[in-house]
């Protein structure tokens, strides 16, 4: 089984209207889907209202908390966590709806484009204008929420703000990341390995397996994998395995036995281990709160 490039890769697909090609929400906590890694062919801004989590983005860990801003690139390998009580404003916009203002200003979209090398994913909490970019923010909201005359324009020249604002106050010269900075061949390679993974979780993959799909040393593949993912290949291996066995056991009348048999795990025992370390409870236990 072999992927040549991303274009084998499922990129999330956002389907928005051509005049009006964003999307603005609030969220709460984290659900399953998105505490897998995956991208999407769309720019995303988060406001944090409430709680706290952490991204886990191309391997970085950045911990937010209430008032957090933090922006996603449409290449951006990321998944997110909660910790407590978490509300996110999450706005997503086409980066096209910009392509005829880049002819007066080229670096409206550079928050984005030099993401890792002049700004970072979470902006800086401590900068004076975090407040004025909140307010943009819950303005664009607003605008969006009572559809008022002209809100489409209003929305529109909010986010044109809000990007005019974090390239002008945001932009760090001579940025540097703290871990190795992954190109972007590595980031395909391991994008192709987890959607391997995904299409094939129940399947006994081996470190060599995995590695040879992207021609790597298993040893190499593993480096860049958890510089990727922040832990090793079959680790999260069993993540994809557990989040396809809460899957079945909310959604069907399969017993706790065959749940484990058909996400890969060869013993019930060792089924019934790790998803209690992973969920806190049993499967068994699981299943019988979602018995309706």
């Amino acid at each position: 089984m072999t992927f040549s490039n991303t274009r084998d890769i499922p990129k999330e697909k956002f389907k928005m209207a051509k005049q009006y090609p964003i999307y603005v929400a609030d969220t709460e906590g984290v659900n399953s889907f998105y505490q897998k890694l995956h991208w999407h062919d769309v720019l995303e801004i988060n406001l944090i209202k409430s709680g706290r989590g952490y991204y886990i983005i191309n391997g970085q860990r950045f911990e937010f908390q209430q008032d957090d801003i933090l922006l996603i690139n449409s290449n951006d390998l990321h998944c997110a966590y909660e910790t407590k009580d978490l509300v996110i404003l999450v706005i997503t916009f086409d980066a096209s709806w910009f392509l005829g203002n880049l002819r007066y200003d080229p670096e409206i979209l550079s928050p984005f484009k030099e993401m890792g090398t002049y700004f970072t994913n979470l902006l800086d909490r401590k900068q004076p204008m975090m407040d004025e970019l909140r307010s943009i923010l819950f303005a664009l909201q607003e605008e969006h929420i009572t559809e008022r005359q002209s809100y489409s324009s209003m929305v529109y020249s909010h986010l044109l703000r809000f990007l005019a604002s974090v390239n002008r106050h945001f932009r760090m010269e001579g940025l540097v990341r703290a871990k190795e900075k992954l190109n972007t061949v590595q980031l395909e390679k391991v994008r192709t390995v987890i959607y391997a993974m995904e299409e094939r979780y129940a399947h006994a993959w081996t470190l060599e397996e995995l590695s040879g799909l992207v021609f790597l040393s298993p040893s190499r593949f593993n480096d860049i994998f958890r510089l990727v993912v922040g832990m090793a290949p079959l680790a999260y291996l069993i993540h994809i395995r557990l989040e396809h066995a809460v899957m079945l056991l909310e959604t069907t009348t399969m017993k706790v036995t065959e749940v484990a048999h058909e996400c890969g795990f060869h013993t019930l025992s060792n089924f019934n281990r790790l998803f209690k370390k992973h969920l806190g409870v049993s499967p068994r236990v699981f299943k019988s709160w979602n018995v309706k």
